[in-house]
């Protein structure tokens, strides 16, 4: 017997709207066998523009059915209607993304011989079966940067989403039939953790990419590593917000507030850290304080009770370590009020711990030599945000920064073009742009001696 892990649960009320079965063992080796077949053949049945071709048919789908779409994952993790439909917006231009540049991307590289006659040539192509293991907070987004590059390079792919995902799973599972995907190209699996590192380990898959927790990546990266396997993992982060000077100071806060608040808080990459400078810091904590506590009333349920009672638990500790909270209301259920805290010292457990929903720290330092300190002293290392009006210390903060990526007086500036991912504890690898298609590529060298 397997125990049932999968489940929709609307986090809003807690009721669990249906339930899904794990995958049996005969199920999990039919999708390896499906998946290798189509690894060995898809490739040499088609050229890029075929599959890109097929990838834009994803996107128009994904276009086509967004409110279904979005109506799915406000029920399975409480994402606002309007943000539902935004993600299904921006998975749909990611898959365009590449639909429109695999071929340039994927595109033989010349390499110039330095002495002998003849040629060399760098030519792309897939290596085969990925298993990709994705999270809850963005479902169908995660997903696409994942699948959109890696089906273009005639990957095949093993999709295990989230347990409180698998209804979205299935509705892109259709997508991806409906496209006209070959059999075993893309495969959902409803696999329990041990399942997938059996997954991992078997010789038909050659690499596997993680989007998830600490944790879960240290597991992933061990048994791909045991398995001489490549890996993409794209972890938790601490990402600072650090204000310097500003020529609009309630623009700037509308811009903290937004960079906090979206998706609940529960984003890796939302800001969660906001270092002030001293002349800015009292104007900014009253006013970003205000604006966050306004939007108690409004805000949406996080993923889960679970999520909930954790952040509730971190919280409780910062206090007992010294720090101050700013908060109105408590926790109801998967509803957590947006809170600020300050006073946060470095010996205290929410220094270097990610507080993932709607909690924003404040930092005060007196100049950009201790901002840039205080961003850097974290164990992760994804994004950062810096806002500045002095053009030339924007460059010089932006590289002292230890972060993957660095934005300048802007907050939810991503984009398809835009490669994603970290250094430090927030993993390695890069998701979307030009960048996300070369992960998991045979670069393979093709020399003609003439």
């Amino acid at each position: 017997m397997v125990d049932v892990q999968y489940a929709v649960t609307n986090p809003a009320t807690g009721e669990v709207l249906e339930t899904y079965p794990t995958a049996e063992p005969a199920e999990i080796e039919a999708a390896l066998a499906a998946a290798s077949h189509a690894a060995r053949t898809w490739p040499l049945e088609s050229t890029v523009a075929d599959r890109a071709a097929l990838i834009r048919r994803v996107a128009e789908l994904h276009t086509e059915r967004r409110q279904m779409l979005a109506e799915i994952i406000q029920r399975e993790m409480g994402k606002p209607l309007e943000d539902a439909l935004g993600e299904v917006d921006f998975s749909a231009a990611i898959y365009t993304y590449y639909a429109d540049n695999a071929e340039q991307l994927l595109a033989d590289q010349p390499v110039q011989l330095l002495e002998g006659d003849g040629s060399a040539v760098i030519r792309r192509g897939p290596i085969g079966v990925l298993l990709g293991i994705m999270p809850w907070n963005f479902p169908y987004y995660q997903v696409a940067r994942f699948a959109g590059p890696n089906l273009a390079a005639g990957n095949t792919i093993l999709l295990k989403h989230a347990p409180q995902c698998p209804e979205s799973a299935e509705a892109m599972q259709l997508i991806f039939n409906e496209a006209g995907l070959p059999s075993g190209a893309y495969v959902n699996i409803r696999a329990t953790n041990e399942q997938a590192a059996e997954i991992i380990a078997d010789p038909r898959v050659a690499a596997v990419s993680l989007t998830g927790s600490e944790r879960a990546g240290a597991a992933v990266a061990e048994v791909a590593g045991r398995n001489l396997k490549k890996c993409v993992l794209e972890l938790g982060g601490s990402d600072p917000f650090i204000l310097l000077s500003t020529d609009d100071l309630d623009a700037t806060v509308e811009s903290a507030v937004a960079a906090r608040l979206d998706n609940t808080g529960q984003s890796c990459n939302a800001a969660k850290r906001f270092i002030v400078t001293g002349e800015l810091y009292d104007d900014f904590l009253a006013k970003f304080t205000e604006k966050i506590l306004a939007a108690t009333d409004s805000i949406a349920p996080l993923s889960s009770e679970r999520a909930a009672e954790n952040l509730e638990k971190q919280l409780a500790e910062a206090v007992t370590g010294g720090a101050t909270l700013a908060i109105v209301g408590e926790r109801r259920g998967a509803h957590f009020p947006p809170a600020v805290l300050t006073g946060v010292t470095e010996d205290n457990p929410a220094f270097r711990q990610e507080l993932f929903g709607p909690v924003a720290t404040v930092y005060r330092v007196e100049g950009e030599a201790e901002a840039v300190a205080l961003a850097n002293d974290t164990p992760f290392g994804l994004g950062s945000y810096v806002f500045t009006t002095d053009p030339e210390q924007a460059a010089r903060v932006a590289d002292r920064i230890e972060a993957g990526m660095v934005f300048v007086n802007g907050v939810l500036a991503e984009g398809a073009e835009l490669p994603f991912g970290g250094i430090k504890r927030s993993g390695f690898g890069r998701e979307m742009g030009p960048l996300g298609i070369e992960e998991f590529l045979n670069k393979k060298l093709i020399r003609t001696v003439k």
